[in-house]
């Protein structure tokens, strides 16, 4: 199986009619990130793997812009925001922990390391784990704040993965949906090229069966029958 890359800036995907990029990607990838430069950009391009099952992996930042993107459709607002983009949103659905509010010098507050990660058994993190609980790196300071986790979580938006408390939200999956993961960490940190992360796992092989079955390969082919060249989208 093979992956071709097609690289585009984000601040490209805030163009009008800029979807069009994506429309022969067979997945996207949205990685980590800091600060609101493109960040409409990717939100633009997450709403479109969203709307047209289009298999996507959010690494970091890109989690947090898939939940975004998720709120905006469930609330009918766009106004919906991380709060490092805009501090005064009225739906803060990603913003600070609650020790970390009001801090002004913000040195040395990251959530950095290997933290424990619990799975949601059925989940597709699970599944591509083969594992009920991993441990992941981090790197990052917002993170998804849990006053909006009950909503979104009936609208579909599954918190596949926490902190063993259950107070942090790690993995966040669309049910519904051929593919659409984020994770708040990085797994990229862990992945090597004859050992993938299993999230990459899950994101390619759910991209080449989407690529299978734009060429009309036939669903009942035996396994090894057939090689698929998926195209995925990195915005950045």
């Amino acid at each position: 199986m093979a992956v071709n890359v097609l690289w585009l800036h984000s601040q490209d995907m805030e163009r009008p009619g800029s979807e069009e990029l994506l429309r022969n990607v067979d997945g996207l990838v949205v990685p980590g990130g800091f600060g609101e430069r493109g960040s409409e950009g990717k939100i633009r391009a997450t709403r479109y793997a969203r709307e047209n099952r289009l298999p996507y992996l959010g690494l970091c930042l890109g989690m947090q812009v898939m939940v975004i993107e998720f709120a905006r459709h469930v609330f009918g607002n766009d106004e919906a925001n991380s709060t490092e983009f805009r501090p005064e949103t009225p739906y803060p659905v990603i913003s600070l922990l609650s020790e970390q509010r009001g801090i002004e010098d913000k040195g040395g507050t990251m959530r950095l390391g290997a933290y424990p990660c619990r799975l949601l058994p059925g989940s597709k993190a699970a599944e591509v784990y083969s594992s009920d609980e991993v441990i992941e790196r981090h790197r990052h300071r917002y993170e998804f704040n849990n006053e909006y986790r009950e909503k979104l979580g009936e609208a579909g938006l599954v918190a596949s993965g926490t902190s063993p408390d259950g107070q942090l939200v790690e993995i966040s999956e669309l049910r519904d949906h051929p593919w659409m993961v984020g994770s708040q960490f990085h797994p990229e940190f862990r992945s090597r090229p004859n050992r993938p992360h299993p999230l990459f796992y899950g994101f390619v092989r759910a991209a080449a069966e989407r690529a299978q079955g734009r060429r009309g390969v036939a669903a009942g082919a035996p396994a090894g029958r057939t090689r698929a060249a998926a195209r995925a989208a990195r915005t950045r």
